[in-house]
């Protein structure tokens, strides 16, 4: 008697939760997801312009490194102005199994 209803078929201790919504995240998440990636960005610019500093009576290599931390602002608002992409992953959703009066259709129509 232990054995419950029959619509569960997974066991009560598995990892993987069902998805029950194709609910995007919430703004919250959104916005701290695009606050964390313009602070990353801005946060390697800093190293850049300070190696160029370091690094001034090899000219071009300052000129490289302040070659990589000028566009930074501009590609790091960009990114985190855009809004996340859809996901296309596969989920867990439920699918009925045929029945077998489907199977019996299916045999009759294919002959």
């Amino acid at each position: 008697m232990g054995h419950g209803g029959g619509a569960v078929t997974m066991p009560a201790n598995d990892s993987d939760p069902v998805l029950i919504t194709g609910a995007a995240p919430s703004y919250e998440e959104q916005f701290a997801a695009r606050k964390r990636k313009y602070v990353i960005m801005m946060c390697c610019r800093i190293p850049c312009l300070i190696a160029a500093g370091l690094t001034y009576h090899v000219w071009w290599l300052a000129l490289g490194f302040l070659a990589i931390s000028v566009p930074l602002p501009w590609i790091a608002v960009l990114i985190a102005n855009d809004r996340p992409p859809r996901k296309s992953e596969q989920v867990n959703r439920f699918q009925a199994e045929p029945t077998a009066i489907e199977h019996t259709a299916h045999r009759v129509i294919d002959g």
